[in-house]
């Protein structure tokens, strides 16, 4: 008998989020294999934040529903744990140190031996030197680096980034697309919010602008960065 295709990473079907009477997004559709990713673009107000938590689980829709690898998201908490959230806020508390932060997590996570899979997260994100500080003793760009550190924790099938690479210098961002490139050869997959398409173009195999809710396109990465960025201003002011 032939194989069954693996299911996708996400599928969203008719998602659709209001705050009182105000739409903020309308019956979009998406679907995203194992080892795509999926940069998204769009004006402020556009709704790709509130994309990103419905898509993690932490908003519910209006209508519409989605599901990862197959198992619906809402209700479903095996399919919450197969998600990687990186947000504006850190999701770290600010009086645990790194090492607590990160320790406390893989708990939540179950996973085997936290302190050490927590000490293993700091020294791939270069930060053990400080895993005894709290987050009030970093920089922007090490609390960055410590919460895209407890997004990877538990080695998370599907990725939801938004704008990863604020804060981080070069040899930081440089070390990220390392690691994000080897989520997508093992067949996790990306969702990325940002407003710099260039910084997430060579990762990206689909591109797709949200504008007031809705997508103006959804289409494979072809060419360069350089030469998509007039037609997302174009989608994006018309």
């Amino acid at each position: 008998m032939p194989a069954h295709p693996p299911p996708a990473a996400l599928a969203a079907r008719g998602l659709t989020r209001s705050f009182g009477r105000v739409a903020v997004l309308r019956d979009l559709d998406l679907t995203l294999a194992p080892g795509e990713a999926l940069a998204v673009a769009g004006p402020n107000g556009a709704g790709k934040t509130t994309l990103l938590r419905l898509l993690a689980g932490l908003l519910r829709p209006s209508a519409g529903e989605v599901s990862v690898l197959g198992r619906p998201l809402y209700g479903d908490h095996s399919a919450r744990r197969a998600i990687g959230f990186l947000s504006h806020q850190s999701l770290l508390y600010d009086d645990l140190t790194l090492l607590e932060n990160l320790t406390f997590a893989a708990r939540l996570y179950g996973l085997g031996d936290p302190v050490e899979r927590a000490r293993e997260a700091l020294e791939a994100a270069g930060l053990s030197s400080r895993a005894g500080d709290t987050p009030a003793r970093l920089s922007r760009g090490l609390l960055q680096r410590a919460a895209i550190a407890r997004a990877l924790l538990h080695r998370p099938s599907l990725l939801l980034l938004d704008e990863p690479f604020t804060a981080l210098d070069e040899p930081s961002s440089a070390r990220l697309r390392q690691t994000l490139r080897g989520v997508l050869a093992g067949g996790g997959a990306l969702v990325v919010v940002t407003h710099h398409l260039a910084e997430v173009w060579e990762l990206a195999t689909r591109v797709a602008v949200l504008v007031s809710g809705r997508w103006r396109c959804d289409e494979p990465v072809t060419g360069a960065a350089e030469e998509f960025i007039p037609r997302y201003r174009a989608m994006a002011d018309a």
